[in-house]
């Protein structure tokens, strides 16, 4: 079950992101050089909230005092109560199991059975080690303070919150017989939405064929790496489409804009204009504004899009479906075995 190590396979879901995620939004891809940008302070007080708990977390699970030994002798002992379980039962230098599920892991008998629904919330503020910690923290840094420069807080940081939740709903279920942590299906929310924003504001940008490519490489790279067992890949693959989703309606671009001034007249804003200059204008204000509505259409189907499945999910969720009935072979997105490893659970 959920307390048991990670070696058995019964133990924590580590949702980490391992790879390397440069900054995407380079002046070389983007023409807009001239647009104005945020401070960032949002991802760097997640950033601080993430360690914060962190701390707390190893604080309470004083191994010295709890661990029994069976595993082995506590690691780096010089650090006190903070010190690490045995690697054998914790190889990601962290608390143990127990000590996560109770502060808040997700565990889906007690999210359906326990009335603890607050999990699919405080498990994205849990890591399973300083690995896990470092690995997830510095991809936020990397593809969140950008993307906060460019959008600003209210909307990463919606997207970032939503997302983590949907990955929580889709770990949910399919894994019922270990806990899972970490802030990974945020993280891939916000790499969803920065492919849904390359689409959507496509014709703003220079390179768009090495934009495109280099974020799908990113993307799939961290995807493969949730095949590997005791990686939640359901948590990413949940929190990616949900911040897919929502960055075709939080970060579309004013690029309306942008075309009317490539297209103005030099003499538009001259009283004395002549009929076909104030032709074109009319022409050009009667396709923004057909566009504008048929953006204005499509806001509104993706917003029921997104609250019809989360609702289903929910739904399905707290009455207890298992996910893996109704699709046979989704638990090859989560662990493929191979001769190495097993996928047992």
């Amino acid at each position: 079950m959920a307390s048991e190590d990670l070696e058995r396979g019964g133990g924590t879901k580590d949702r980490s992101n391992n790879s390397y995620v440069p900054g995407y939004y380079s002046s070389a891809y983007y023409a807009e050089a001239s647009e104005s940008h945020w401070t960032s302070w949002l991802i760097p007080l997640f950033v601080v909230a993430n360690i914060a708990v962190f701390v707390v977390v190893m604080y309470i699970n004083d191994c010295p005092k709890k661990n029994t030994g069976i595993e082995g002798a506590c690691v780096a002992k010089f650090l006190g109560r903070f010190s690490f379980q045995p690697l054998r039962e914790n190889p990601l230098f962290g608390p143990s199991s127990s000590t996560l599920e109770k502060l808040g892991a997700l565990e889906w008998n007690k999210v359906v059975h326990g009335d603890q629904g607050w999990r699919l919330f405080t498990c994205m503020w849990l890591h399973a080690g300083v690995i896990h910690l470092l690995a997830n923290m510095l991809s936020l840094v990397f593809i969140g303070i950008r993307l906060e420069q460019q959008f600003g807080f209210v909307r990463i940081g919606m997207i970032y919150l939503i997302s983590g939740f949907g990955g929580s709903i889709l770990s949910s279920l399919f894994i019922r017989h270990n806990i899972s942590v970490g802030a990974s299906g945020a993280l891939f929310g916000l790499l969803g939405a920065m492919l849904s924003e390359l689409l959507t504001n496509w014709s703003i940008y220079t390179n768009k064929a090495a934009a495109l490519f280099t974020l799908v490489v990113i993307i799939a790279i961290n995807l493969a790496v949730g095949i590997l067992p005791h990686v939640d890949n359901f948590a990413h693959i949940g929190g990616f489409l949900t911040g897919f989703l929502l960055g075709f309606i939080l970060l579309l671009r004013p690029q309306f804009g942008w075309v009317k001034r490539q297209h103005r007249p030099a003499d538009a804003h001259s009283a004395n204009r002549n009929k076909t200059d104030h032709c074109k204008i009319l022409s050009i204000t009667k396709t923004l504004y057909e566009m504008e509505i048929d953006s204005s259409r499509m806001m509104g189907k993706l917003k029921l899009t997104i609250s019809g499945l989360f609702t289903v999910g929910l739904v399905m969720l707290f009455k207890g479906e298992n996910g893996n009935e109704h699709c046979s072979w989704c638990h090859y997105l989560s662990c493929v075995p191979t001769s190495k490893w097993k996928c047992d659970n």
